[in-house]
């Protein structure tokens, strides 16, 4: 029988009721694709990084990364994706044994063999306990659903890794126009609204131009992560030729928040 990882924040972070969050998403994606006529046309980005907060407060932020996966919904057939562990301490990368992951829009197979190849390397374990409860990687599952076709997952829950050790991951799953890369980030958080757009606008900037050095904890929760991605880019870039766009940069105080303590959001994407 199937082991499949149940839905943890539906009913938190999003709707537990498919309809409403197929329309929550599906709203966000139109929101997100009006009056941009280079969604439809440009072409679709290798790797992303988007934020997991609640959808009312960084939904929008992602859906603006998201849309640009349509032109390329049938040609995407794996999506790696990598976040931070908010529960479980680890060290290295944490893989899952299920054989899907589920969310109110349905199950998503996980590439098992791709899954074992990672855990060859000595950075990658299983453990499910990171898995079980995660918010990162499951608020980025229905926008995935709602932007691509058929498709299998490649779950990391990224701890205590070096941008070296998440990077030789990523370059062994990178795979060719059928593999995405997906990074969950938020930015800053609970800094007043002027001091976290200043903070996030410096670490955009540093995204747009792979500099891990200026990426840590205080700026970017996913930063380890964040970084395996910007050290494999930076290192391979002559041969992956790769650059970094900022999309969409705001904070809850934009969204659905006050304005004395914010948590930002960024949407990137490398083309």
């Amino acid at each position: 029988m199937p082991r499949i990882r149940p839905p943890a924040v539906a009913d938190m972070f999003y709707p537990a009721d498919a309809q409403e969050l197929q329309e929550m998403v599906d709203g966000y994606l139109r929101e997100a694709t009006q009056g941009t006529a280079s969604v439809e046309s440009a072409g679709a980005p290798k790797a992303l990084i988007v934020p997991h907060a609640g959808y009312v407060y960084s939904g929008p932020v992602a859906a603006s990364a998201y849309a640009r996966l349509l032109p390329a919904r049938r040609k995407i057939k794996r999506v790696v994706l990598l976040g931070p562990s908010h529960r479980v301490p680890l060290l290295g990368l944490a893989s899952s044994s299920a054989d899907a992951f589920s969310t109110p829009l349905g199950a998503i197979p996980l590439d098992r063999q791709a899954i074992e190849r990672a855990e060859q390397l000595p950075q990658v374990h299983r453990l499910d306990e990171a898995h079980a409860l995660e918010h990162s990687l499951e608020v980025q599952l229905p926008f995935l659903q709602s932007v691509l076709d058929d498709f299998s997952l490649v779950p990391l829950v990224v701890g205590d890794a070096s941008p070296a050790e998440v990077a030789e991951v990523l370059e062994l799953l990178w795979g060719g126009p059928e593999t995405l890369i997906v990074v969950s980030s938020d930015l800053s958080h609970y800094h007043d609204y002027d001091t976290a757009s200043a903070l996030d606008s410096t670490t955009s900037q540093a995204i747009e131009h792979l500099q891990l050095e200026r990426i840590h904890g205080e700026n970017a929760c996913g930063f380890h992560a964040v970084n395996g991605l910007l050290y494999l880019l930076r290192n391979r870039a002559p041969e992956l030729g790769l650059r970094g766009h900022t999309i969409d940069l705001r904070n809850s105080g934009d969204t659905a928040g006050p304005r004395d303590r914010v948590v930002g959001y960024g949407a990137y994407v490398f083309e």
